[in-house]
């Protein structure tokens, strides 16, 4: 039986689905070409990519990107298993058009035409492991992908989630420094679990709704380089110097809390995908033009003597459009920042140095 022209742009229509355009390409006698089918990416949105789809954070942060309307191609990269979590999260009736690519052969096509680029890509930080352990294995990983960022996708907007963040934003700088594509407003450490974590435990010693509460935290994304503004706490509140000790000291090691709860099974990855997507968010928001949008991220700086800095910035067409200073600040926190900057110094240099060296 003879097959109306109908069901025949139907087939040829979901095979443009099924088959990457990096793996197979649709026979010349097709009826529907695939430039004209949405498979090429037809939907209005942004082009975003994640390096490092099949990993912990990788695989629910994609299944939440997938899941936002201002995304109209997602790009799932690692050196496995990526092809069978694209087919997965290809299969939620979202808009955004799902493709997977695996190793390195394929890293170039991930990247090409990007408008925003996330990598959580890298080891997961396991018990008894420090940051020092982490910048061993995720500095070389890093690298490789911003190399690939530059000469792929130069003005693309990068999340950069990779541990330890306070070193690798600064090897990823370096990288785009010397393909001569550099542009620190488009570079964004993604800190803001920091900051879920504090509007979530202030909530608790408040008895309100996290939703309602925000908390700036500042200074970098490790141990005490975590530097939560509790004076500057909306809605205003006045907290006892137990509580201050009490909160900071859990913010700051809200990471070790989850790798010991899971006890050797892994670190935060849920919580970190849940911060990443909403981040992402924000950056596509502000992409798109909406006015007002501010998060904090660890991101080229001059409010202090450091050339990196997390702090609160407003995003836009062109990234971090603005960088904010840190306003009023309590004794404890002056104290804090200067702990703060102290260890950010030495792993900024680490970072810089591998890439130099």
């Amino acid at each position: 039986m003879q097959l109306s022209s109908e069901a025949s742009q139907r087939f040829a229509r979901i095979s443009a689905h099924l088959h990457s355009p990096n793996l197979q390409k649709m026979e010349e006698s097709s009826l529907l070409r695939r430039e004209n089918c949405r498979a090429k990416g037809g939907a209005p949105g942004f082009k975003v990519a994640i390096l490092g789809a099949a990993g912990g954070i990788g695989q629910p942060l994609a299944m939440l990107v997938k899941m936002n309307p201002l995304v109209s191609v997602l790009h799932l990269y690692d050196v496995v298993n990526s092809p069978g979590v694209a087919a997965d999260v290809s299969h939620m009736d979202t808009g955004a058009v799902v493709r997977g690519f695996l190793g390195q052969p394929q890293l170039e096509s991930a990247l090409t035409g990007m408008d925003l680029v996330i990598i959580p890509a890298g080891v997961p930080r396991k018990p008894g492991m420090t940051r020092d352990d982490l910048f061993k294995i995720n500095a070389g990983i890093v690298r490789t992908l911003c190399e690939g960022i530059a000469k792929c996708c130069p003005h693309a907007i990068v999340n950069l989630i990779s541990n330890p963040v306070n070193s690798t934003v600064p090897i990823a700088a370096e990288v785009f420094k010397k393909a001569g594509t550099y542009d620190p407003k488009r570079l964004l450490g993604v800190t803001n679990l920091d900051v879920l974590r504090a509007n979530t435990f202030v909530a608790e010693v408040l008895g309100i709704d996290p939703r309602d509460v925000d908390v700036p935290v500042v200074g970098g994304h490790s141990g005490v380089t975590i530097l939560p503004l509790l004076s500057q706490v909306k809605p205003a509140c006045t907290f006892t110097a137990d509580e201050i000790n009490y909160l900071t000291d859990r913010i700051q090691n809200g990471g070790t809390e989850v790798v010991e709860a899971k006890a050797g099974a892994g670190s935060a990855t849920l919580s970190m995908a849940y911060g990443a997507a909403k981040f992402a968010d924000a950056c596509l928001r502000g992409l798109r033009g909406d006015a007002g949008i501010v998060e904090c991220s660890f991101v080229a700086s001059q409010v202090t003597e450091l050339p990196f800095f997390a702090s609160k910035v407003r995003l836009g067409r062109g990234g971090a459009e603005e960088v904010f200073p840190l306003g009023p600040l309590s004794e404890y926190e002056r104290f804090g920042l200067e702990k703060a900057k102290k260890e950010l110094v030495e792993s900024i240099h680490k970072g810089i140095s591998f890439i130099r060296k």
